[in-house]
């Protein structure tokens, strides 16, 4: 039917009036919702209050003590939803680096995000953030953890892929046990990638799940029962320099793929049981130099393919081996591809009982 024959007064409204205006005294906040093999990031573009301090770790603080408010508002339904991930960004630490980054989820703020690297590298180019050249584009971003250096590799015009080049990634311990009600004895590895997890690797341990979507409510209450009893027995989940980096961020299980091409699969539950749909940037960092001391992975071995519940792949590989205070650490590579799929502009009503976000699962 042709709109021009339709007499009904309401409908012609609709069709002349698309735009809703901000009321006065409403916030307005703009973002670019993205994927990175499956896990979102909602990147804050607009309309976030402004951050006050000198650096990332100050900035991070700051948000954390003044507007967390809108972190819940955000990260939370109606906006999103228990998994849901988002970053702001801000200035770099000093004129080195492009620019610095926050990353949000449903417990708070954590201090690296792979995946959140790999698609703001991809909306630098597609935003004309910076002056884009065929074949690799680098960028330096300031994370909480420390500087990334990422490359956007450009191909006609197009992202083809990212890699970044993850901070120092060490090994605290192997081969550690601790008990979990509910298990029994478990086996991990502690080791950091830019954030401290547990890695549970099904072939030293006695208990196995299934890594598929299936099983995705007893991958969260297996995954926090042993992240918490990890950060009850080990004392040892210390940054070297940071304290605001020494906490578990999750546990993170591996098997063996179905997938003859691929070199395992990985699921890592995190923050406050957030099951990360794509392989874990940050994890898989850890893990190159897990593999590394075990002498499974060097500079210049083949790129490990890492699956994920979603059987979206990250590449890992280690290029450079440093001294990171006590720690004989790595530098791992981690390569994916990110896509955009929408642009929000969310509206909060001070008057709406719940602006500030709820969680149901």
């Amino acid at each position: 039917m042709e709109t021009s024959t339709i007499k009904n007064t309401t409908y012609q409204n609709i069709l002349n009036n698309k735009e809703f205006k901000t009321p006065e005294g409403w916030l307005e906040i703009k973002t670019i919702d993205m994927h990175t093999g499956g896990e979102p990031l909602r990147v804050i573009i607009d309309g976030f209050p402004e951050l006050e301090g000198n650096n990332v770790l100050e900035y991070r603080r700051y948000a954390k003590e003044n507007f967390d408010y809108l972190r819940t508002t955000l990260m939370f339904e109606p906006r999103g939803h228990a998994d849901m991930y988002g970053c702001i960004l801000v200035p770099p630490n000093d004129d080195e680096a492009d620019f610095g980054i926050l990353f949000l989820h449903n417990e708070g703020y954590s201090t690296m995000c792979g995946h959140a690297i790999i698609a703001i590298s991809t909306l630098a180019v597609q935003m004309n953030w910076i002056n884009v050249q065929e074949g690799d584009n680098e960028l330096k971003i300031d994370a909480p953890c420390g500087r990334i250096i990422s490359y956007a590799n450009v191909k006609n015009g197009e992202v083809t892929g990212v890699r970044f080049h993850c901070v120092p990634s060490f090994v605290v311990g192997l081969d550690r046990e601790v008990e979990v009600e509910g298990i029994g004895k478990v086996r991990y590895d502690l080791a950091y990638g830019g954030a401290f997890y547990a890695y549970v690797d099904f072939s030293r341990n006695d208990f196995k799940i299934d890594l598929s979507p299936e099983n995705y409510r007893a991958l969260i209450q297996k995954g926090m029962d042993i992240k918490h009893a990890v950060m009850e027995n080990d004392k040892e989940i210390l940054h070297p320099f940071e304290k605001d980096l020494s906490f578990l961020y999750g546990t993170i299980f591996i098997d063996a793929s179905e997938k003859e091409n691929i070199d395992s699969k990985n699921v890592c539950i995190f923050a406050e049981g957030e099951v990360d749909r794509c392989p874990t940037g940050s994890g898989v960092s850890g893990r190159m130099a897990i593999h590394e001391a075990r002498g499974e992975m060097n500079i210049g071995s083949p790129k490990m393919k890492i699956e994920s519940i979603t059987e979206s792949v990250f590449l890992g590989s280690v290029v450079d081996k440093v001294d990171f205070g006590p720690f004989q650490a790595v530098i791992p590579e981690v390569e994916g591809t990110a896509h955009i799929t929408g642009m929000n502009t969310f509206v909060i009503d001070p008057k709406d009982l719940m602006k500030d976000g709820f969680i149901l699962r």
